[in-house]
């Protein structure tokens, strides 16, 4: 192809614009001393401006919504919704129109595309509308790419796309620890108690929805995250259930063994599967996310382990000590 050939204009013009929830206004009040030289000239713009809360326009409250100007950010466990519309500019009808939408991530390349088939015509001034939805299940950097083919009405065939790139980022920051309540060393089939801190790493308040845990198939869970008021059941975190942007929240689990399983020490003994957190939040005006750990896994407590604080290595040595038993009979003296 000669590089010097003119671009050539296509007849097919292409939208793509994010579905997501408006955002509350914001705006920077000026203000100044009325005995300065613009008076009470900014106090009365601001008052008369109507995107400002009656009584409170120095506070940046904004009694309108605004839609997103770009892509922006989406964070894991949400839904990305995107609106896609192919119209006819030109003044002909246009042919075998498919429109294809990929997502490109960083370890795979997924269809989103609502329909594989291709519309036979388009007449002028109209359009071809789709609209998409994934939920996002990988951090990092993700690329819509958009794709149009056609026909023209001279046969010939034409082709072009369009990308778009926007960042999943991480919402929680989840961290475990476990604790035994095992009576005595030989012991391994005692309750486990699963602490779970889960913090807000967004810049905006999350509503937690719903903290839970899935025990694997040897456990039954019992929550310890409400307690007795008045004869019913309250969550320890109030009656708000908002999480702050950088704050934490500690949710507890009382973890036992099923019978079948408490019996056979061997089963249980070691490394053994607890379950997975199931998260789900919601974030602006309504927006949903959920998340799910992967399993969490649980070494049961046994013989000695002595660390390393230099090497930042655990031995562990459950063969500490063996005792012989031997049997013995006192014979009286005659």
């Amino acid at each position: 192809m000669d590089v010097n050939q003119p671009k050539q204009e296509h007849l097919l013009a292409l939208k793509v614009m994010r579905l997501t929830k408006p955002t509350l206004f914001t705006n920077i009040p000026v203000t100044c001393e009325e005995r300065d030289l613009p008076g009470n000239l900014f106090n009365q713009l601001m008052k008369d401006d109507p995107s400002t809360v009656s009584g409170a326009e120095t506070l940046m409250l904004g009694e309108m919504l605004t839609l997103p100007q770009n892509f922006g950010n989406i964070f894991l466990g949400e839904t990305f919704s995107s609106y896609i519309s192919v119209h006819n500019d030109s003044n002909q009808i246009v042919k075998d129109i498919l429109v294809k939408a990929d997502l490109q991530t960083s370890s795979q390349r997924l269809n989103l595309s609502a329909s594989s088939a291709a519309v036979a015509e388009l007449k002028p001034d109209c359009c071809i509308d789709d609209v998409i939805h994934h939920e996002v299940k990988e951090i990092g950097t993700h690329i819509l790419v958009c794709a149009v083919s056609y026909t023209t009405q001279t046969g010939e065939k034409m082709y072009f796309r369009k990308f778009f790139k926007f960042q999943v980022l991480k919402p929680l920051d989840v961290k475990t620890k476990f604790y035994n309540a095992e009576s005595d060393l030989s012991s391994v089939t005692d309750e486990v108690f699963l602490e779970a801190q889960i913090q807000n790493i967004t810049t905006s308040p999350m509503f937690m929805e719903k903290v839970s845990l899935e025990p694997s198939i040897m456990y039954n869970v019992a929550e310890l995250n409400t307690v007795d008021t008045a004869g019913e059941r309250a969550s320890t975190f109030g009656a708000r259930t908002y999480l702050q942007p950088m704050d934490t929240r500690q949710y507890l689990y009382c973890l036992k063994p099923k019978q079948e399983f408490a019996e056979k020490a061997g089963v249980i003994k070691g490394v053994t599967v607890i379950g997975k957190l199931d998260i789900v939040w919601k974030t602006n005006l309504g927006e949903r996310g959920r998340l799910q750990t992967s399993q969490l896994q649980r070494m049961s407590v046994s013989g000695l382990r002595l660390t390393d604080t230099f090497l930042k290595r655990t031995y562990e040595y459950d063969d500490i000590a063996q005792v012989c038993v031997v049997s013995s009979e006192v014979k009286k003296e005659s």
